[in-house]
């Protein structure tokens, strides 16, 4: 019966290494991924606000908050029944201006940019052209 050599047991480590330490380095950034997840979110919430707009035909207009956002407009009973929160404490929307939600079917182009409170650099925006759906954008 033969053996496993040194120098094959080594190699063997070699690949196991270099193979973890790439998926370290490609791992996704927690931090980001929570940013992606709140855009998605919030990309979801205002494509349901802009399709409600449309519907009842009164105009919705988002804007950020210091504590989450907000939805305003003359539709309360729709209104009171999305979050005005971030799932994630440590998400922010930097001011900009108030999205509107429609009524209109071609709205201007607009975006909001997303970041974290203890990690400013990270970065998301959630944009539309006017026509197609809110989407997350990595800048």
């Amino acid at each position: 019966m033969r053996g496993f050599t040194l120098m094959e047991i080594t190699i063997v480590a070699a690949i196991i290494g270099i193979g973890a330490a790439v998926m370290t380095l490609a791992w996704p950034d927690g931090g980001m991924r929570a940013l992606e997840r709140e855009g998605d979110r919030l990309a979801a919430l205002l494509e349901s606000a802009r399709t409600h707009s449309r519907s009842s035909g009164q105009a919705i207009q988002w804007r950020g908050t210091q504590d989450g956002f907000v939805f305003e407009g003359r539709a309360p009973h729709f209104i009171a029944t999305l979050p005005s929160h971030w799932e994630n404490d440590r998400v922010q929307a930097l001011a900009g201006q108030p999205l509107l939600l429609g009524p209109e079917p071609l709205l201007p182009a607009q975006s909001v940019l997303l970041t974290l409170r203890d990690h400013p650099e990270q970065r998301i925006r959630v944009a539309t052209n006017g026509l197609l759906p809110f989407r997350v954008e990595v800048p």
